[in-house]
């Protein structure tokens, strides 16, 4: 049950407490990222990270004083402290003219075969998915919007399946999105998009994600199949609640669940989760993972307000993923 990929020696981590009774424990300093961090931004959160040049690098989305979303790069050595640009990227066409977006928010980072791509929900006569490359984070070149609105939360594969690239997303509305379930499309060429599948909808037994769910982190290759972190979100009488589960998709085909937790595995507890710019949010976007010692560390916004951190052991939640196990509405069919 083990991670397929590239050993991360120099990842963050922090071995489990004597007294946590989890399968993810959250980091003693959290949170890594607090209130105004950079010039015009008042809270950073939602935000994705990657190895890059023998340190890290990151897309982070910063709420600027003036109330807007925007997109900010940033740099570090640990993954811990961070150095976050006090002016948001400026993006180009393909063409060169510049194309910045009139917000954006929630992004998400991957590599694929020597590019790096940031996918993010952007302005597209309403909510929509944006997204944008860069092979050297100076230059960001913005590609075509994959679908029209109104949709969030794309995140790619870190690889071509059969030969298409893999997008999950969560169809919704122009609104705060009282609904939604995870689909998944796949691309030639990453300009046209196709054979939509529904992957996971929202519901089952337990109450946690009964209202809508959406894609978090990249997935993680392993042997089991790809381990997807997703955040699913309750209604209560105070308003949502977001916790974060996981899932196993098919490694042939990812539209396919194989194994999904009933149980979440992260809900919002500390003050930093249950007390914010929007309360009781915990929304998970990027991990950092070493394939040689199975640790994975979980990057996720805080209430609207700040970015934390929590890490895991790859073998121990996949094994209580696959022993609670349950399948909502057809899960396990390819076509739905």
């Amino acid at each position: 049950m083990g991670i397929i990929g590239r050993p991360l020696k120099n990842m963050p981590w922090e071995d489990k407490p004597g007294d946590c009774r989890g399968l993810v424990w959250r980091y003693s300093g959290n949170p890594i990222i607090d209130r105004n961090p950079a010039r015009h931004c008042g809270r950073v959160y939602n935000s994705a990270v990657i190895p890059y040049d023998n340190g890290f690098v990151g897309v982070f989305r910063a709420d600027h004083t003036d109330g807007k979303a925007r997109l900010h790069f940033g740099r570090s050595n640990d993954a811990i402290h961070w150095e976050i640009h006090d002016e948001p990227i400026r993006w180009k066409d393909e063409k060169g003219k510049p194309y910045d977006p009139n917000y954006a928010y929630d992004p998400r980072l991957v590599e694929i075969d020597g590019i790096y791509y940031i996918t993010w929900c952007t302005d597209f006569a309403g909510a929509a998915l944006g997204l944008g490359m860069t092979r050297d984070f100076r230059e960001f070149i913005r590609l075509e919007n994959p679908f029209p609105p109104f949709n969030r939360n794309g995140v790619l594969f870190p690889r071509k399946i059969n030969g298409k690239y893999m997008l999950l997303s969560r169809p919704s509305d122009s609104g705060h999105t009282p609904f939604g379930d995870i689909f998944i499309s796949e691309s030639a060429d990453l300009r046209y998009w196709g054979r939509h599948r529904r992957v996971m909808a929202r519901g089952g037994s337990g109450w946690w994600q009964s209202t809508k769910i959406g894609a978090g982190p990249v997935p993680i290759e392993t042997d089991e199949g790809w381990l997807l972190f997703y955040h699913g979100v309750t209604t209560t009488c105070s308003g949502y609640v977001y916790s974060m589960g996981a899932a196993i998709l098919d490694r042939d085909n990812p539209s396919i669940v194989r194994y999904r937790c009933a149980d979440y595995l992260l809900t919002p507890e500390m003050p930093y989760e249950t007390t914010g710019f929007v309360p009781n949010v915990v929304f998970p976007c990027a991990t950092l993972h070493d394939a040689e010692t199975g640790r994975i560390a979980i990057y996720y916004g805080a209430a609207d307000t700040y970015v934390a951190l929590a890490f895991a052991q790859a073998d121990e939640v996949i094994g209580y993923i696959k022993s609670r196990s349950e399948l909502v509405n057809g899960d396990d069919i390819e076509y739905r």
